[in-house]
């Protein structure tokens, strides 16, 4: 097994008389997507700002790509990046200009800016300054901005957020890709499709302290409950029938043979509802 990407034991932050981050600890496997996932002021984003160098680290120990985070700051810095919900983009540039900028902070010299554009499906809007850009198209050049060294490490922060149905396959595409390449990526969102269906492991923070940490299907196993449901023809209330009773085969199949059926799926807990019966209050 490959050793970890991202290493985190014992981390705490304060902001004064505040605990934004209380002892969690936690690995991310090169390849593997974490998605980081709590309510607002949950300790998510203060989590990534340590991790990737935009605070100072106070307490713990953090490893990333075998180096100190606290001792490799500058080595570091060209294999990781971040994209934050706050778009760091000049308005007066070009989207091409924008990429080929920050290409040149990390050092890159062979930047294909408009290869890059087009996995976000910005290539035909390369040469147009981005004070012209919507809040979607620009959600999407931040998240080519965020590959243009290449990077080992990768922290997204709700990268979908504000893109139509299509915009928001292609991103999650694009995460996909990055996490087959082998970089390591933590995500944090507020979709629970899209954490459940990009994250190989999910982490639930709620009020600084990490609660759970599991795969989407482990967690639902241990926390979910799964049902049958089936619907009739002519009738409002469907039929719930839960899967862990010792007598539930018997009951779908008397429930299948009743006239009039029209539907029969299994059902099973959300993220949304694993959390909820976790911390006691909503991720929204």
């Amino acid at each position: 097994m490959s050793s970890a990407a991202i290493s985190v034991k014992g981390l705490s932050h304060s902001y004064g008389d505040h605990h934004a981050v209380d002892d969690i600890s936690f690995d991310v496997a090169p390849g593997e997507v974490l998605g980081f996932l709590g309510p607002n002021g949950a300790g998510k984003s203060t989590t990534i700002k340590v991790l990737s160098g935009q605070v100072p680290q106070q307490q713990g120990e953090v490893t990333i790509l075998g180096k100190s985070r606290k001792g490799d700051r500058k080595a570091l810095q060209a294999r990781i990046n971040v994209a934050f919900e706050e778009k760091n983009l000049y308005d007066d540039m070009t989207a091409e200009e924008n990429l080929v900028f920050f290409a040149k902070l990390y050092g890159v010299t062979d930047l294909d800016a408009e290869g890059l554009l087009r996995r976000v499906g910005l290539a035909d809007r390369m040469k147009d300054r981005v004070d012209a850009f919507s809040k979607g198209m620009r959600q999407r050049l931040m998240v080519a901005r965020c590959l243009v060294n290449k990077p080992d490490v990768l922290f997204l922060d709700e990268p979908t957020d504000g893109l139509d149905p299509v915009s928001s396959k292609s991103i999650r595409t694009l995460i996909q890709d990055e996490a087959a390449r082998g970089c390591a990526i933590i995500l944090t969102t507020h979709d629970m499709y899209e954490a459940d269906q990009l994250s190989h492991r999910v982490a639930f923070i709620n009020r600084g302290k990490l609660i759970a940490m599991d795969t989407p299907d482990a967690l639902k196993q241990k926390y979910g409950k799964r049902s049958v449901t089936v619907r009739y023809e002519g009738e409002t209330d469907a039929q719930h029938i839960d899967l862990e009773r010792a007598d539930s085969g018997e009951a779908i199949a008397q429930a299948v043979k009743k006239p009039g059926l029209l539907s029969v799926h299994t059902e099973e807990a959300t993220l949304e509802d694993i959390f909820v019966q976790l911390a006691g209050t909503e991720l929204k």
